[in-house]
């Protein structure tokens, strides 16, 4: 068993908490670090890992919005506040995790958008950004494909450039709940919610059971937050049993391929007015996607189809060259739930808004929400939160962001390791750097005992089975898909081997002995 999850483990069981969240993805996480730092007792339940259902399974963006421009004036005052939410996670929260990336807005004849408009509406979205990325501009076709070298050229008229920030959101979640950890927080995955204590029609705490060793116990707590996305109207229900569905889902497939040639740009690529498909070089790879249709089944059965898989292709082609598409290259896919308000029409169309609601017993659920700003609602959830207990907490959200674990430029924690341990190579100290920062430094010492954990998880990977020690020492890691598919990037490489699943699984199980 993780030895943060142990301590995480012993810690529910003394006394009773001001707040309990439930779901460990980024809102949930958000909320929990946010209650933390103003100094409330706070527990979070997770039933699977941290983000490891839709808060994993995002478009790895960190953005404005640009697209939200064509909805016309009245989103400007979100893209400002999302530009400024960007910049804040780019410049000082987590610049290990979160990076800078220019995109490319391809302009086809019989296109849905000309140059002037994109040119004028990049212009606007770089301005909204207060310029601090650069200036957007319109490219000419020649210097276009020098950004992407795959970039189709039949009909191209030019391309429109403006920037916005990547980064990998399961990192970014957990590197979060080590945060919230540090500031008070206890927090544990794998433990489901069998149900809602109450007194009378009041919520008063959670029952629940370790999925890990069979345990069941209960939290007391004096407010209870609902962050379970696709899940929220399940806990809505236990709450009230008459609660109406409150939430529609909208499934977001991605595909993830190999790529033997560095693209320097990202590529937003226009289907119609409203539409748009994302090329995105990616751990040195190249992620594709979205797709945007309703999803009525079980969450936990959401899955990227064969479908999906042709649609994502097809509509990237549109920008792409034939031969970086090709399906041999193919070496992760995924797909998670948007959670949108209630309501008809085309999910494409919905919009995409968080909502805090209170129910019949006090309990706090909310819904909807997006990387960029988790952290501002965070804010939101505690403000509320505030209003139950009867404090007031809306100052929790002073515009300053706490920085995250590890926060560094990563050129300057790569060149340091390398000066610390120059036999690493270059692509395992910038991998490193980019996923950990400073606390790289921790990583590596897990191999002060047992130098073989600097060795490579696969040849073709830039991970190294330190990094699986510090998962299952310090992040919670429990399972082996804990481990290589949110805490390393083995899977989204197409690199978990049995021989390397069944290493991982050793060493989990080494630990727990």
């Amino acid at each position: 068993m993780s030895e943060q999850r142990d301590r995480a483990r012993e810690a529910l069981g003394h006394g009773a908490f001001d707040l309990v969240v439930i779901g460990g993805g980024a809102l949930g996480i958000a909320t929990t670090w946010a209650a933390a730092r103003s100094g409330l007792r706070v527990a979070l339940v997770e039933a699977g890992d941290f983000a490891g259902a839709t808060s994993s399974a995002s478009s790895k963006l960190v953005h404005g919005g640009l697209r939200y421009l064509a909805m016309g004036p009245g989103a400007v005052p979100m893209v400002r506040e999302n530009h400024a939410e960007r910049r804040a996670l780019g410049d000082r929260l987590a610049p290990h995790l979160v990076r800078p990336l220019p995109f490319l807005v391809p302009v086809y004849r019989g296109g849905p958008h000309s140059r002037p408009i994109l040119g004028a509406g990049v212009m606007l979205y770089s301005a909204l950004s207060g310029f601090g990325d650069g200036m957007g501009k319109v490219l000419s076709a020649r210097r276009a494909v020098e950004y992407v070298p795959h970039l189709r050229t039949e009909g191209l008229r030019g391309a429109a450039l403006y920037y916005d920030h990547q980064m990998n959101d399961a990192r970014v979640a957990i590197t979060a709940a080590r945060a919230a950890a540090e500031a008070g927080a206890v927090l544990l995955n794998h433990v489901e919610v069998l149900g809602l204590r109450k007194r009378g029609s009041q919520v008063t705490g959670v029952e629940l059971r370790d999925r890990v060793d069979g345990s069941a116990f209960g939290l007391d707590a004096s407010v209870v937050v609902n962050a379970t996305g696709p899940w929220l109207d399940k806990l809505r229900r236990m709450e009230d049993e008459s609660a109406s569905p409150s939430i529609r889902l909208s499934k977001g497939s991605h595909l993830v391929l190999k790529t033997d040639t560095p693209w320097r740009a990202a590529m937003t690529i226009p289907l119609d007015d409203v539409r748009v498909s994302f090329a995105i070089p990616w751990e040195g790879q190249l992620l594709l996607g979205t797709t945007d249709e309703a999803y009525e089944g079980d969450p936990a059965d959401v899955r990227c189809s064969q479908a999906d898989i042709d649609q994502i292709l097809g509509e990237a082609s549109v920008g792409i060259n034939p031969e970086a598409l090709d399906r041999s290259r193919l070496a992760y896919t995924f797909a998670g739930l948007r959670v949108l308000p209630g309501g008809s029409g085309d999910t494409s169309h919905a919009k995409r808004e968080t909502v805090i609601t209170s129910g019949s017993g006090g309990m706090i659920s909310v819904a909807g929400g997006k990387w960029t700003t988790f952290r501002r609602i965070g804010a939101s959830v505690l403000a509320r939160v505030g209003e139950s207990l009867g404090r007031d907490l809306s100052r929790a959200f002073d515009g300053v962001p706490a920085a995250l674990p590890g926060a560094s430029l990563p050129e300057r924690v790569s060149a340091q390791l390398g000066r610390e341990m120059p036999s690493l190579p270059d692509d395992v100290l910038s991998h490193l750097a980019t996923h950990y920062g400073t606390v790289s430094h921790e990583v590596l010492a897990m191999a002060l005992d047992d130098p073989s954990l600097l060795d490579r998880v696969h040849p073709d990977g830039p991970d190294i089975w330190a990094q699986v020690a510090h998962a299952q020492r310090y992040e919670w890691a429990t399972e082996v898909d804990d481990v290589l598919r949110r805490r390393t990037t083995v899977v989204v490489r197409g690199l978990d081997t049995p021989s390397v699943r069944e290493r991982t699984g050793r060493l989990l199980a080494k630990a727990i002995a």
